[in-house]
């Protein structure tokens, strides 16, 4: 048995916290649970899992996450509860200038689950899954 309970939250450092929790506010619905400005740092949840989005200190000189170079995260996932809902999401963020869209929805594998990825504000890489 694990000695753990799945996951409190995920913590993502992004170019600019307010276009990236705008990004889970308007596009995805979650709400706005807290916020530090002094570290800065924005809360949202969609009230399974918070994401702590946190400003990099200096965007202009970041180092951008290349998936086949660096290490940490790869991508995170975030389900969804239909098909159509997939599908529809798929719809609303191919129309939004701030999301790039990697591959349409589609099936992984033979598993029966339906999956899209895309890369959104903050250069982080998401994909929507409907098991």
């Amino acid at each position: 048995m694990a000695n753990t309970q799945g996951i409190h939250h995920l913590g993502l450092t992004v170019s600019d916290v307010k276009a990236a929790s705008a990004f889970f506010i308007e596009a995805l619905g979650f709400k706005q649970v807290n916020e530090v400005p002094t570290y800065p740092a924005i809360f949202v949840s969609d009230g399974t899992i918070m994401l702590t989005l946190w400003q990099v200190e200096n965007p202009a000189t970041a180092t951008p996450f290349d998936r086949k170079t660096n290490l940490g995260l790869h991508h995170f996932a975030l389900r969804v509860a239909e098909k159509t809902e997939l599908a529809t999401l798929h719809e609303q963020l191919l129309a939004r200038d701030d999301v790039t869209i990697e591959f349409a929805p589609e099936a992984l594998s033979n598993s029966g689950i339906e999956h899209m990825m895309c890369r959104i504000p903050g250069n982080l890489r998401l994909e929507l899954i409907k098991l």
